[in-house]
């Protein structure tokens, strides 16, 4: 018998063959678990207690349809991942389809970009961890713990997550799912206790758009913070490898998660507003979280479960989206995209384990860079190193970035499939949805962006802009110097 093809029998070296040795744990996964893990990712107990209250004062009495219009902007980014995943499904998510479309330096610009937009919007969840469970004993005004710093908190948590993330992605995202099953059913509890205790003032007011504020320009105002309510729904595509039949399970997760999402959200918007019998003026109170107040209006009880639910969701955003979010950054290490050492997986477990310390530590670090700027700023007395303030600092600015690859995966959709697969080109599916995606994503790129605002905002786009310079300067010298990039970039498939 002949001696097997092999890499070693053709002189190379095991090590050589990309991925060969740095693969994920494949199929552990089925639908019900990327579903679950990409819904705990968006956190709708963590991002609807910080968000509404603000998307109230923009665009007023018919903010639900603030939350409408941003699910309706996600299902079309919905459809260019789903669309990218049916034939190239890849740990690599949207760093994958960019590159394999436009090449190795938008590749790395792209991972660059995905990166730090990400890593900017967990230091965010990062630090809503330990605020939130601070808020629950200021609340409570349990002894001796309520003065304890946030900080503290957070490192505690963070560890107790980072512990569950080692052990591997099926405990760990169980986990996540079993956070997310107790805060939305907390939510739709307390919301349907809100509609039956003040089911007098149940109508239609909400949903009426004259009834929104400053009209298109209220809407819009509140649009950037509407589409992070959604952040965390292209969680699945980053599990693919580790996924059952990830060509149908992955887009199937997609819809599901964005439509229960997008439900959900407005119900909860709704039963806010009847909450409060309509009185938009203290929703929108700065000092008040709408939905716990809504929630203690209901019951005592009910507001404690609703605490829970708030923390449990902080707990399960972080695990969920560190675990997908930090399987992006693996795969473009593996893909020497980034340095490879961030691309090794854990030999037992198979997790990234260095990628998920180098995804977490970032964000811890992001954390530290902020509070010295706010202490050397001379704003410690102010108020505003909150860790709430520190969510919607840091979050704004990752959304930033985030946009900006969402736009690109939209663009790249008809190309990829005229180029690659022109077989399976459909112009409604991969144009003209796609073009739909890019007009929805322009108008919060156009409200984060815009001048006039107050620092720090008007400091994240120039931030974001010196972000995509050092990333483009990044990519050429690399590409330079490893012209091969570009055909490793989705080399490796989730399912092969």
């Amino acid at each position: 018998m002949s001696e097997a093809f092999t890499p070693e029998s053709l002189g190379a070296k095991v090590q050589d063959v990309p991925g060969e040795h740095e693969r994920l744990r494949q199929g552990v996964l089925g639908l019900l678990d990327i579903s679950a893990a990409t819904m705990a990712n968006i956190g709708p107990a963590m991002s609807f207690y910080f968000g509404f209250g603000y998307l109230a004062y923009t665009a007023g009495l018919a903010s639900p349809l603030t939350i409408i219009a941003a699910g309706v902007a996600i299902l079309f980014l919905g459809n260019t991942l789903s669309e990218f995943t049916k034939v190239l499904p890849s740990t690599g998510g949207f760093i994958s389809f960019i590159g394999k479309t436009f090449g190795g330096r938008t590749a790395v610009t792209t991972a660059i970009l995905t990166g730090a937009g990400y890593i900017a919007a967990m230091a965010s969840v990062i630090a809503i961890v330990g605020g939130f469970f601070q808020l629950i004993l200021q609340n409570y005004n349990v002894s001796g713990l309520e003065s304890v710093p946030w900080g503290v908190w957070v490192l505690i948590f963070l560890a107790f997550a980072a512990f569950m993330m080692v052990r591997g992605i099926s405990i760990s995202t169980k986990l996540a799912g079993f956070f997310f099953a107790f805060e939305i059913t907390i939510m739709i509890l307390v919301s349907i206790i809100s509609l039956v205790k003040f089911h007098s003032h149940i109508n239609f007011r909400p949903f009426e758009p004259k009834n929104i504020t400053n009209g298109f320009k209220g809407l819009a105002a509140g649009f950037p913070l509407a589409i992070y309510l959604f952040i965390g729904w292209e969680n699945s595509a980053a599990l693919a490898e580790e996924t059952d039949n990830p060509r149908k399970n992955v887009p199937r997760a997609v819809f599901t998660s964005i439509c229960i999402m997008l439900v959900a959200y407005t119900f909860f918007a709704y039963a806010t507003v009847v909450g409060f019998k309509d009185n938009v003026t203290a929703i929108s109170n700065p000092s008040i979280i709408p939905f716990l107040v809504v929630a203690k209006e209901a019951f005592a009880v009910v507001l404690f479960f609703a605490f829970l639910a708030g923390m449990t969701s902080t707990l399960g955003a972080l695990i969920a989206g560190t675990n997908s979010q930090a399987r992006l950054i693996f795969n473009a290490g593996r893909e020497g995209l980034l340095p490879r050492a961030i691309g090794k997986v854990q030999s037992t477990r198979r997790t990234p384990v260095n990628a998920l310390f180098v995804f977490l530590g970032l964000g811890v670090a992001i954390i530290g860079i902020w509070g010295l700027g706010h202490i050397f700023g001379g704003h410690v007395q102010s108020g505003s190193m909150s860790a709430l303030n520190m969510f919607v600092e840091s979050s704004t600015f990752g959304t930033i970035l985030l946009l900006l690859v969402y736009g690109l995966s939209n663009l790249a959709l008809p190309f990829y499939y005229k180029k690659h697969h022109p077989n399976l080109y459909n112009p409604f599916r991969h144009a003209v949805l796609p073009l739909f995606g890019i007009v929805w994503i322009l108008v919060p790129l156009y409200y984060l962006a815009k001048p006039g605002q107050s620092a720090p905002y008007s400091w994240f786009p120039y931030i974001a802009l010196g972000v995509v310079i050092l990333a483009i300067i990044y990519a050429t010298m690399l590409v330079a110097r490893d012209p091969g990039i570009g055909d490793r970039v989705g080399s490796i498939i989730a399912d092969e």
